[in-house]
């Protein structure tokens, strides 16, 4: 469920040769109205049980974005679904903002989310109505800041650069990072081993935001662009999730030297080309 967004069409393309995967959109009509694969779903207008009852999925990844009460409408829908078949899973794709009203430190998985933002606590009501009704049949996977040479905000980055634009970077704000490309491989493990819990798909390491998005900018442009310094505190804030409990297998790992490497690896292949 959402399959045309940047994570979840991420998911969708690394899982498509290894499962029969289907996918939704919302208002894409135009890419997708002939895709044999891909509904059309509005959770605003639609109920997503027929859709389920056509498909019968095993497995339904929640990767899609709606008004509050349509979201909880359809995961009120999906616990209905899982209950009645007890081998089917949900794999809800949550973020670091159920912990962004704690910024004295890190957030692991089973430390108490505290959120102040309208979106994390959102993300954090969807989070219990599953664990406290299916909660052998969920997993929680939080995701923290996502880059990637695709991702919206390295787009914007290069937009910046191109117009000499302004860029929001918080000097204060300790984050984690990863990339979409990099999630969908822990998905796809998680899947594998059949997993259910919280999950943390996150590096495995922190920085400050203004420094992430720097050394990404001086990797794939000799100009910057004007990094706009945005305070809310004069002390560090961390607004970071990392792995401690639920650590997936080597491979599945990530630091945030490679997220910069992922965010700029097209450019450095260029650059050896010329």
């Amino acid at each position: 469920m959402g399959a045309s967004g940047y994570i979840g069409n991420a998911l969708y393309r690394e899982l498509d040769s290894y499962f029969d995967v289907y996918g939704t959109y919302c208002t894409q009509d135009g890419l997708y109205a002939d895709n044999q694969v891909f509904y059309q779903f509005d959770a605003e207008k639609n109920s997503v049980l027929p859709l389920l009852e056509k498909l019968k999925p095993r497995y339904i990844i929640s990767s899609f974005s709606s008004q509050y009460q349509a979201s909880m409408k359809v995961h009120q829908d999906l616990v209905s679904y899982c209950e009645l078949l007890p081998e089917s899973r949900v794999i809800f794709s949550s973020s670091a903002e159920v912990f962004d009203a704690r910024k004295k430190f890190p957030a692991y998985e089973y430390d108490k989310p505290l959120s102040e933002s309208t979106e994390g606590r959102q993300k954090l009501t969807l989070e219990k109505l599953l664990l406290e009704h299916i909660p052998f049949q969920t997993t929680i996977i939080r995701m923290p800041v996502v880059l990637g040479i695709n991702a919206p905000l390295i787009l914007q980055l290069r937009q910046a650069i191109k117009h000499k634009a302004a860029f929001e970077v918080f000097p204060k704000r300790i984050i984690s990072a990863s990339t979409a490309a990099k999630i969908g491989q822990q998905v796809h493990y998680i899947i594998n081993k059949d997993l259910t819990d919280i999950y943390h798909l996150s590096s495995s390491d922190v920085i400050h935001h203004d420094d992430i998005f720097r050394e990404i900018a001086m990797k794939i442009s000799d100009s910057l662009p004007v990094f706009k310094k945005v305070f809310s505190s004069n002390e560090d804030e961390y607004q970071a999730i990392l792995p401690k409990e639920n650590l997936l297998p080597k491979p599945y790992r990530i630091t945030i030297a490679e997220v910069i490497e992922s965010s700029t690896l097209h450019d450095e292949i260029i650059s050896i080309k010329k």
